[in-house]
């Protein structure tokens, strides 16, 4: 695993950078993706991030356990993985073993959401909740201050390379604004068009997690994307 089981991540974040980029594997080459891991570990960004997605809840399917366990030795960089997936709660301890650090479900797959932060944290891992597009912040205060990390979808959930939706940043600041609210440490990510063009003004609005898929491995200089969007 990267990060020690307990690891406060936002001690993390706010001593080591201003900003963490979680290059996501959706966007690398699936035939080689150990090449592609292999951009990640000699890089600045500390984590990576992994989208599974079961063709229910979104339509597409991409990595599962086997993929996760066998590139798990290629890195000690924290596994951001991310499930858009029915009945994510069934798969907490298969994800721990496989090798995740950081578990992200989404609240609409999850009617027992508080149930399923229990589970991810008794298992040892981080837990994270990501919402969609069309959910409103608000939907999150309840959990807020158990959970530590709010993946907000900037894009709709299930293909890369889609673009930016505008309203994300009002949704960053009414989140900031709920975070404090509720005494919550949890870091904001941003998942979904994010690029060199519009990273910075996603960390100045409060972001604090970029996960960036295209704009890295569609890159003629996919290292040098990471260290530009690091800045």
């Amino acid at each position: 695993m990267g990060l020690p089981i307990g690891y406060d991540l936002l001690f993390y974040l706010r001593v080591s950078m201003p900003h963490l980029v979680a290059p996501s594997l959706l966007s690398a080459d699936f035939a080689d993706l150990k090449s592609a891991v292999r951009v990640v570990d000699e890089s600045p960004a500390p984590w990576l991030h992994i989208d599974v997605m079961d063709g229910v809840f979104v339509p597409n399917i991409s990595f599962g356990f086997p993929v996760i366990k066998a590139i798990r030795p290629l890195t000690k960089k924290v596994f951001d993985v991310h499930l858009m997936i029915v009945r994510p709660e069934n798969y907490i301890t298969a994800f721990r073993d496989a090798g995740a650090d950081l578990l992200t479900v989404h609240i609409e797959a999850s009617p027992h959401l508080h149930r399923t932060i229990q589970g991810i944290k008794t298992a040892g891992m981080k837990a994270g909740v990501a919402i969609n597009p069309h959910t409103p912040v608000a939907a999150l205060e309840e959990v807020l201050a158990d959970i530590d990390l709010v993946c907000l979808m900037s894009v709709n959930p299930g293909f890369g390379g889609q673009q930016f939706i505008q309203r994300t940043y009002q949704k960053i600041e009414d989140l900031a604004e709920l975070r404090k609210r509720t005494g919550s440490k949890a870091l904001i990510e941003i998942d979904g068009g994010v690029s060199t063009g519009n990273a910075r003004q996603l960390v100045h609005t409060g972001a604090d997690v970029l996960v960036a898929g295209n704009s890295v491995f569609a890159a003629k200089d996919p290292a040098g994307a990471i260290r530009e969007l690091s800045v």
